[in-house]
């Protein structure tokens, strides 16, 4: 009778077809044991040897280990399966008679002869598989953190410094307020607007041959430009002015006179003090305390003046920018005068004569929204997106149209900016702006992945501005990304390729409202929709004093702060991980906000800190299974719900569905996949293909200007609620019903049920694949 081995091991896909060393060495000793056993089992009447089996085991130092013949058996036996008698059997022994103890010792003989000739050549396979075959097995099953330090230990800050310097011979700088700490420190102010330095070219393309240059002298795979022709609002020939129309005095946005002397010392930088898409002209109005602009403010001054064709006195700060300068549209007014309180920045620094540009824009090209600047491509002709006369003015051209002291500092305690009641001030507000159609520029360069070429890491900075924080002008984005792709070229060069392919990207137009990052992704929205696995920041990247201020996706906090912990084993300090999800400037919002990619942006204290980022980009491209956590998606929807909130049972019940969904999927498809055992190349590429998507079921189409259409992201550090829901509640405060907030809450309530749905669809196709093997 002739017997088949059962194979116990069910193989993951993907396994070597060659059993390793210990496998062959199991199988000789089950072999051993398990005929041994058999044999003295009563009942056992008879068995027969086939004659090619036993030919093959005779022979087994010259033939290869078939595993077709391995099946699994059901025989009640165990492990071996009785087969039917063959015709042409050797020989044939029956039990009816006792057998000699000689007859007994020559078949354990041979049992055992067997035995040891398998355990031999399993050795000798084994050998040959760990020596010469390479291993099915994903190349980076472990996170080699070994690796990423090899790579990232080369950056040193002397050749950031020179980085940036090589580009800051392309333009001049224009002052801005100087900011010591970072943004998230101040959420309210740099979160929401753009403060920026232009160089003096309108034109980027200098700067943007200067960073292709230096990315393909570094090795980076088939650097090239990526142009548009946008529409730019520039400005005027002559900078804005404002006249005090009681003494006639007419002041500049820095708050100095309008001499031909002023004029001729700082004419650059007084042209840029402007709003970007602002209207443009003359207004002779009453201006209005109106102090942050909020709904509230707003209510209580209507109720005691006429703010039709009014000129606003605005603060930066707690609410976007674009929602503000909406609202008071909506009232009414004719004209706005912007200006940061000094009561909101750092008690070291000193705004007061310092001036800034902001941009009116949401995104893109104005003049084609929604589709990319190609050729042929339709533009829409408007040259202003607000009707407001909007202008950007210093700390002490204020103080001056309110006839405050420069001294308002008294006991250590500030007293902020703020125009009598009782007081009336008329002024001649002009602005002067240029729009015109100019090329904008995107450097763009890979390193192709390995094993997922068509899974992309985009990891994103900007040109064409330069950020001075406390004096350290060398902090550029620019800088920091060449810097990184000079510690990462040597090791592709050496042979070392990520899993997934990373995008090095540096924008042109971003002071203009993120237009090359726009663009670029309205070009290729179809192709990034389905590749894009993540998008990392680099935008203001070496900033602030003393914290690392991290702002991530809720899917990529948990990695960002592993990343600390582990980084902290190595330094003698180890800061708590201050991460959040907010609003963040640059960039990123194209990405955030119409392709749901999960994003992670780092502020830096030093150079050291720039390992971190380092590590989350490696360790995105390099990891099987990507490192993004389902189950925080689902416990940041709960939090957002928290609290004395109105008409929220229905997204509390929809939020509890959605974790035990998430949960679920985080036990039975992460974590054994997680195993490297677990790791079929089907099963991961399914996985990752839903962890990539998650946040895609928390974009909204219509949202208040200025707010992000992915509502996994909040206002600020402050406001622990879905935004749209707290604009919502603000506006409906003085009405019983209101149809604002009813659909804002039904935008929340899908997008949870979305989420939900998606999970539960990717846990059945996991069932279906599963069953379907079985």
């Amino acid at each position: 009778m002739a017997y088949q081995k059962v194979n116990a091991d069910q193989r993951a896909p993907g396994h070597s077809q060659y059993l390793d060393n210990d496998d062959l060495q199991a199988t000789a000793l089950d072999l051993e044991w398990d005929m041994e056993k058999e044999l003295e089992e009563p009942g056992f009447d008879q068995f027969q040897l086939d004659s090619a089996e036993n030919q093959n085991l005779g022979h087994s130092e010259t033939t290869d280990l078939n595993l077709d013949s391995i099946q699994p058996a059901t025989s009640p036996k165990g492990r071996f399966q009785r087969l039917q008698e063959e015709s042409d059997y050797i020989s044939h022994y029956t039990r009816s008679a006792p057998k000699s103890n000689r007859c007994n010792f020559c078949h354990l003989l041979k049992i055992l002869c067997t035995a040891i000739i398998v355990f031999i050549f399993g050795i000798l396979i084994g050998y040959y598989i760990h020596t010469n075959c390479p291993s099915d097995s994903p190349s980076s099953g472990t996170v080699d953190h070994q690796l990423y330090q090899e790579i990232l230990k080369t950056i040193q800050a002397e050749d950031i410094k020179k980085s940036f310097r090589d580009m800051d011979e392309s333009g001049e700088h224009h002052p801005q307020p100087t900011d010591t700490r970072t943004e998230n420190e101040i959420p309210h102010i740099l979160t929401h607007r753009n403060l920026v330095q232009l160089y003096k070219s309108e034109d980027d393309m200098e700067v943007s041959k200067k960073i292709k240059t230096q990315w393909t002298s570094l090795g980076l795979e088939d650097v090239q430009f990526v142009n548009y022709s946008v529409l730019l609002n520039l400005p005027g020939l002559s900078p804005s002015t404002v006249t005090l129309s009681s003494s006639g005095e007419c002041f500049h946005p820095d708050g100095q006179p309008c001499s031909e002397e002023a004029r001729k010392e700082s004419s650059q930088d007084l042209l840029y003090s402007y709003a970007a898409y602002s209207a443009k002209g003359t207004l002779k109005a009453e201006v209005i305390d109106v102090s942050y602009g909020m709904a509230d403010d707003l209510k209580r001054i209507r109720k005691m003046k006429n703010v039709t064709n009014r000129i606003a006195l605005l603060k930066l700060g707690k609410l976007p920018l674009l929602y503000k300068l909406s609202l008071l549209e909506k009232a009414g007014f004719g004209g706005v005068l912007l200006y940061i309180d000094p009561c909101d920045l750092p008690k070291t620094v000193n705004p007061s004569h310092d001036i800034f540009m902001v941009p009116l824009n949401p995104g893109g090209d104005p003049s084609t929204p929604g589709y990319p600047s190609v050729d042929g491509s339709f533009r829409q002709s408007q040259s202003n997106l607000t009707s407001l006369l909007v202008q950007p003015i210093s700390a002490s051209l204020v103080a001056k149209l309110i006839s405050s002291p420069k001294a308002r500092t008294k006991n250590d305690v500030c007293s902020p900016l703020q125009l009598p009641n009782n007081e009336i001030r008329v002024v001649s507000l002009q602005v002067q702006t240029v729009t015109k159609l100019k090329t904008v520029t995107n450097v763009v360069g890979y390193v192709m992945g390995l094993t997922s070429p068509d899974r992309y890491i985009i990891v994103g900075s900007h040109h064409h501005t330069a950020h001075s924080y406390n004096g350290q002008e060398w902090a550029s984005s620019t800088a920091i990304i060449t810097a990184f792709i000079r510690a990462l070229m040597p090791k592709v060069k050496r042979g070392w390729r990520p899993d997934r392919t990373i995008v090095f990207c540096s924008w042109g137009g971003t002071a203009f409202g993120n237009i090359g990052s726009y663009e670029w992704g309205e070009d290729f929205k179809t192709v990034l929709q389905k590749n894009v696995v993540a998008y990392i920041n680099l935008h203001s990247p070496i900033r602030g004093n003393s914290t690392l201020r991290p702002v991530a996706s809720p899917s990529l906090q948990q990695l960002v702060v592993e990343k600390n912990n582990f980084n902290c084993t190595r330094r003698t300090q180890c800061p708590e991980t201050n991460i959040s999800s907010i609003q963040i400037q640059g960039d990123a919002d194209y990405f955030i906000n119409h392709l749901g990619v999960p994003s992670v942006q780092f502020a830096y204290e030093d150079i050291k800190t720039l390992e971190l980022s380092g590590e989350v980009i490696l360790q995105i491209a390099n990891e099987p299974v990507l490192p993004f956590n389902a189950l925080d998606i689902a416990l940041e929807v709960q939090n957002n719900l928290k609290g004395d909130q109105p008409n929220t049972h229905q997204l509390l019940a929809m939020a509890s569905r959605l974790r035990e969904s998430a949960e679920l999927f985080q036990s039975d498809e992460m974590r054994p996949a997680n195993d490297p055992k677990e790791r079929a190349p089907i099963r991961i590429r399914m996985l990752n293909d839903i962890l990539q998507d998650m946040e895609k079921s928390f974009l909204v189409q219509q949202v208040p200007p200025g707010f992000y259409r992915n509502i996994l992201y909040h206002l600020d550090e402050r406001t622990g609620q879905f935004s749209i829901l707290v604009e919502a509640w603000e506006h409906c405060k003085p009405l019983a019903t209101d149809e604002t907030l009813q659909e804002a809450l039904s935008k929340v309530l899908n997008s949870i049920n979305s989420a939900h749905v998606y999970f539960k669809a990717g846990l059945d196709v996991f069932k279906s694949v599963l069953d379907g093997k079985n």
